[in-house]
This record gives structure tokens, sequence and C-alpha cells, in this order.
């Protein structure tokens, strides 16, 4: 059995994707290909998840129409007819007995191009409002997949709209609480707070999470703080520098590039501060782990509001837009939820109402039924 995967743009199509393609190798010892955008981040998360994968040429619309705007629409519409060949060409050589889509512009032509080869396609879509590429092809595919029920109203059948949930992977209910701290080394009760802006960070929330810091620093640590700043992190540190603190004075502090081991950090987490990718907002409601989430203004549609909004209108969640924060606005909340275990733990059985605990079950029978 072959199974092609396409995904890209960021981890939030990724690791859905990651997450189906472990069960199907694990119960069905699938060939598994995946396929993404041209430097995209696929393809460097893909192949530390051990599995290959092949690139598309193909790059956005812009919505602007000055003379950049136009010139890069003009190379976006040269790259769709090229990005055509390649997955045509992508797909005689795999063979797959089965396409799926999970986000990102590379799905586009992958997709599209197995469809009309008449093989069995589907897209998952995580976000509470789908995004174009989505929107496009749930018009080809055989069924789309959703995060939330919400979400079938804005698409014109319906009936070929499946609410899944979205796939977390495995590792994220390995661990409890107390055996995640034991992993990470916690010799104390110190409450810990995880905080991240997503795949590459993000700067303005970055000096703020500076202000954060410092105010930790003078409270005394009063809890445990583990935060990824992502491609910002050296200038954090400069930061700390200039205002005299030095690696290694921020006790029970850290701050890394990237959190590799997300789901070992998120299970010993008793908050999070983060965007509300779909992909994230996924794993919280899943593990039921309270949170404080900033949606990024910096995406189409507001899509990350739309799906804050699912976990704040049941009490799980604290929606916070960026241009209400400030460092110390985040440190007075923060510190608030992490002297609370009271709310906290109401937060956490509202999340669990929500959830879709067996979403990779879900996906992967809709899928199986596909294959029949």
């Amino acid at each position: 059995m072959n199974i092609l995967f396409t995904c890209g743009g960021t981890a939030g199509h990724i690791n859905p994707a990651v997450a189906l393609a472990r069960m199907f190798r694990e119960r069905d010892n699938a060939n598994i290909l995946f396929v993404g955008g041209d430097g995209g981040m696929a393809t460097s998360l893909v192949p530390k998840e051990g599995y290959e994968i092949r690139t598309v040429t193909i790059t956005n619309f812009r919505r602007s129409m000055n003379l950049a705007g136009i010139r890069h629409n003009l190379g976006t519409a040269v790259n769709l007819v090229r990005s055509d060949g390649q997955a045509k060409k992508i797909l005689r050589d795999f063979q797959p007995d089965l396409v799926v889509g999970t986000g990102g512009y590379a799905s586009y032509p992958v997709v599209k191009a197995a469809a009309k080869r008449g093989i069995p396609t589907a897209v998952h879509e995580s976000n509470a409002v789908p995004g174009l590429t989505t929107k496009a092809l749930s018009r080809v595919c055989d069924v789309v997949m959703v995060g939330f029920a919400e979400s079938r109203e804005h698409y014109a059948d319906p009936s070929k709209v499946v609410v899944t949930g979205t796939p977390v992977r495995g590792d994220f209910f390995r661990y409890t609480r107390s055996e995640a701290r034991r992993e990470l080394g916690f010799d104390d009760d110190r409450p810990l707070l995880l905080s991240y802006w997503g795949s590459l960070g993000a700067e303005r929330m970055n000096d703020y999470m500076t202000q954060f810091l410092l105010r930790e620093r003078a409270e005394g640590t009063p809890f445990r703080h583990i935060h990824g700043a992502g491609r910002d992190h050296r200038s954090m540190w400069e930061s700390f520098a200039a205002a005299g603190v030095e690696k290694g004075c921020l006790s029970g502090v850290e701050v890394r590039e990237y959190i590799y081991d997300m789901p070992l950090v998120m299970a010993a987490a008793d908050l999070v501060l983060c965007r509300s990718g779909a992909s994230t907002v996924s794993e919280l409601a899943a593990i039921a782990k309270p949170s404080v989430l900033v949606p990024s203004p910096n995406v189409t549609a507001d899509h990350q509001t739309k799906n804050a909004k699912v976990l704040a209108d049941v009490g799980g969640a604290v929606l916070l837009p960026e241009k209400e924060c400030s460092g110390e606005k985040l440190y007075e909340i923060i510190s608030d939820l992490l002297q609370s275990p009271e709310k906290r733990a109401d937060m956490a059985r509202r999340l669990s109402a929500l959830a879709i605990p067996d979403a990779n079950e879900k996906i992967y029978e809709t899928l199986k039924g596909l294959l029949r």
C-alpha cells in the first residue's frame, strides 16, 4: 500500500500528516511519501520523522495589487503550471493508492493531479475556517475532514464533509504530568509555564516575553518557565545581557530556539502561553491543557482568532488579542492562573468535554473507507 501525504507552510500542517503516517506505517506497513514545497519547513521536519519527502515549486497569491504584488502573482501563475508537471511525475513514480492533503500550498497541485487520475483523495482542514487551498480542493477531492463541527457551513457540499477532529501525535498522551517533570529533571513543586510563538517565533511577542522574564526574575522566579523563542532566541539573550542578566542567572527558566520535545514539555506544563494555530489548539484540547492564547494577527482571514474562540467560548482558554498585550499584562494573567489550581482544574474539565480524543482513529477509518 502506497500513501502520499502532502503538506507545507507551518508545523500545524505537517504534524497532523506525520501522526497519520505513523498510524498507516504501524498498522498497515504502508509505504509513505511526503510532498512539500521547495525550501519549506516540511523539508526539514519530515526527514527528522524518518520519512522521504519530494518537493514541488509553489508560491502563494498576494492580495495587494501594487507592482511587487503583481510581479509575485505572475510568478505564482508560472509556478502553478510548473508544479502541475512536477506533481504528475511524482504520482507516476510513486503510484499512490491514496493521496491526503493536510494544508499548505503544496497540497494543491498534488491533490488536484491525483483526483484527475482517479486516485482516492482526501483533505483535512484543522482550522475552524478553511483556507483557500482547502476550499479549492474540496470541489475535486473525495472527502473533506474537519477539526470542528462549526466548519461544515463553510463548504459548498457539506455532504462530503466529515467531522473527525484533528490528528494529535500519540507522543502527547505518553506522559503524565509527574512522569514528564521527572524526565525533565525537576526537583521542586513550582508550577511550569510553557510559552512559544510558533515554529519561527514572533519578534514583537518575544519583546514582551523579555519584559515578562525580567519581571519573573524580579519576583524571584516563582514558577518554572520554558520558552521557545524561535529564530529570535539570540536577540532575547542579548536583551537580557543588556539588562545585566547572564545565562544561568534565571533559575528554573529555559529559553530555547525550538522545543523539539514538545509532547514531553507540554505534559509537564501547568499552563501554556502560545499562538492559536489549528494543530496547537487541537493538542491543547486533546490533553486538556489550560492556556492563554494570543492569536497571530498576520494570518489569512484572522483564522487563529476563530480557532482560539473555540477553546475560549467553553472556558478552556483565555483569549488575548496581540494589540492588548504587554509584558506586564501577560505576567499578571499568567501569575494569577498559576496561583489558582482550582481555575486551571475547571479549565481542564471544560476542555475534556470539547475534545475528540479518538480523532486519529476517526481519520484512519475514514481514509481506510476510501481505500476499500
